[in-house]
């Protein structure tokens, strides 16, 4: 394998250019009866000039595959919270934020905008996959504590707080999107406007 990856490489492929470029000189009668030293010479100093081998660059996922991958993160994820009792102001704001993080990851407009959008891909991924289901781990267990020692603050108020955080986050996400969309539309009327000459667009 090694063998064959260099007789592929650039530096055999320059050093033999120049070692036949020797044969040639060898055949013109100047390299006289040193031939064979002209000839490794020539390829030695080929292989020496030839541009280092680049390595391949990964081959990680492009975005739209990425997206796919967390839209199926959130589907298992909804089957873990449909198994979660929560009280019932925790369980509406737990609500609010599944139904826009659901939009968001819809693959209508707003899932080809996320595709163009590695922050907040990032973003959505990272509340899928590590912030909304530790809010809710944590509350569960903190949850198990609080009966056996009462008088502490309610695990479900850090619950509440941490939904709202999470949800402030996606709307801000949302909000990002909604202006990238409302720039291109500004860009695309400039354009015509600029084509038509300034004048605007007429009927």
């Amino acid at each position: 394998m090694a063998i064959s990856r260099y007789l592929e490489s650039r530096k055999n492929i320059a050093g033999s250019v120049c070692g036949l470029a020797g044969l040639g000189l060898t055949f013109a009668g100047v390299a006289g009866p040193y031939w064979p030293v002209v000839v490794v010479g020539l390829y030695g100093a080929g292989a020496l000039i030839a541009p280092p081998e680049r390595p391949a660059l990964p081959d990680f996922p492009d975005p739209s595959a990425q997206l796919d991958e967390v839209r199926a993160d959130f589907e298992r994820l909804g089957g873990y919270l449909a198994e979660v009792e929560l009280p019932p102001a925790a369980a509406g704001r737990l609500t609010e934020l599944t139904e826009l993080l659901a939009a968001l990851l819809d693959p209508g407009w707003a899932g080809r905008l996320l595709a163009e959008h590695p922050e907040g891909l990032h973003t959505l991924s990272r509340a899928v996959r590590q912030d909304l289901p530790e809010a809710v781990d944590s509350y569960v267990r903190a949850r198990w504590w609080t009966r056996l020692t009462p008088g502490q603050e309610p695990p479900e108020r850090h619950l509440e707080r941490q939904l709202g955080l999470l949800r402030q986050e996606a709307e801000t996400l949302a909000a990002a999107l909604r202006d990238t969309e409302a720039r291109r539309q500004e860009t695309h009327t400039r354009y015509l406007e600029d084509r038509s000459g300034g004048g605007g667009i007429s009927a």
